[in-house]
C-alpha cells in the first residue's frame, strides 16, 4: 500500500536497499556528527533586520538553513518504514516548546511545513504564526489533542493502541490525520537548546514515525578557533546531529553540512526564494 506521506524508491541501489534489513530499526543505524559554527555573520544579519523592522532570532535562522538545505539536498529527506526507504513529500520540521520557562511548565510540539521554496522571511511568518497558535497557556493543537484523547484510556488499553498505531505506520495505514500532527514524522526534529542557555547535546531518534535527523543548537560560548600560528577566541555555538546513516552515504552528509555552513556564514543567501527545490530519484 502506497503512503500518504512519501513515496517508494525503487532505483536506489542494492547496498543502499539492504542495509535497513541489517540495521531495522533507527536506534540501530544512529550516528553522531557535531558542527561548530560562528556566530558572527549570525549576530550582524538578526540585528541588521531588527533595524529594518523584522523579528529575527537564531531559531528563524536554523530553520530556513535546514529547510533550504533539505530542498537542495534531497536524500535528506528520506525516511525508512518497514525497512524500505521512502522520498518524504514536504519538508516538514518538528519543535518541542514549553508553555511556561519554568518546571512545570506545559510542553507541546510543532511542526512547520514547508513547500523548500520559502524565503528566510516567508519561513519566519511561518514559524512565529504557527508559535503564536500554540504557546500560549490552554492553547491546544491537534498533537496534544491526539496525545490527551490516548492518554484518557485505561493504561492497557494505551499499550494496545501504541502498539496498534505503531503496525498501522510499518504497514502505510496511519491515516492522514496523524501523520500531519505527529511530529515524530518529520524531516528533522530541532531542538533549540540555546534559548534555556544550555549547551548542545546528542538527541537520539525515535524508532517510531519517519525523523532521520536530530539536530540541537546549544547556548553561545567564547572558543580558540586554530588559525596557523594566530589562534582567536569567537563567539560560537555547537549544533549536536543524530542521523540515521541508512538514509544516505557519509559524503552526502558532509556536502550538505558545508552547505548548511555557507548559509549560516551568510544568512543573506536565503533572502531569495529558491525557484524550484530538486527531486529526489524515482
Amino acid at each position: 500500500m502506497k503512503r500518504r506521506d512519501g513515496r517508494l524508491l525503487k532505483t536506489i541501489g542494492p547496498f543502499m536497499k539492504i542495509l535497513p534489513h541489517i540495521a531495522s530499526k533507527r536506534s540501530d543505524a544512529q550516528i553522531f556528527s557535531k558542527q561548530l559554527i560562528e556566530t558572527e555573520a549570525i549576530d550582524a544579519y538578526v540585528k541588521e533586520k531588527s533595524a529594518e523592522g523584522f523579528d529575527m532570532s537564531y531559531l528563524h535562522v536554523m530553520i530556513a538553513v535546514f529547510v533550504r538545505v533539505i530542498a537542495q539536498r534531497p536524500q535528506l529527506n528520506r525516511f525508512i518504514i518497514d525497512s524500505r526507504v521512502y522520498a518524504r513529500n514536504q519538508i516538514c520540521i518538528s519543535l518541542v516548546i514549553k508553555r511556561a520557562l519554568r518546571d512545570e511548565g506545559e510542553e507541546t510540539s510543532l511542526k512547520f511545513v514547508f513547500t523548500g521554496t520559502e524565503s528566510i522571511f516567508e519561513v519566519a511568518k511561518i514559524v512565529d504564526h504557527d508559535i503564536e497558535s500554540s504557546a500560549p497557556i490552554g492553547a491546544i493543537n491537534e498533537a496534544d489533542k491526539i496525545a490527551a484523547t490516548i492518554m484518557s484510556l485505561p493504561h492497557f488499553i494505551v499499550k494496545f493502541l501504541i502498539a496498534v498505531l505503531k503496525s498501522m505506520d510499518r504497514h502505510n495505514l496511519l491515516p492522514r490525520s496523524i501523520l500531519d500532527a505527529s511530529p515524530f514524522h518529520t524531516s528533522l526534529f530541532f531542538t533549540y537548546l540555546k534559548s534555556i542557555n544550555l549547551d548542545y547535546v546528542y538527541h537520539h531518534l525515535y524508532d517510531f514515525g519517519s525523523t532521520g535527523i536530530f539536530a540541537a543548537l546549544g547556548k553561545s560560548k567564547r572558543v580558540v578557533i586554530a588559525g596557523g600560528d594566530d589562534p582567536k577566541v569567537k563567539k560560537c555555538c555547537e549544533i549536536g546531529y543524530v542521523l540515521d546513516e541508512r538514509i544516505c552515504d557519509g559524503i552526502y552528509f558532509s556536502n550538505s553540512f558545508k552547505l548548511a555552513k555557507k548559509y549560516l556564514n551568510n544568512p543573506h543567501l536565503l533572502e531569495e526564494k529558491l525557484e524550484k527545490i530538486t527531486e529526489d530519484v524515482l
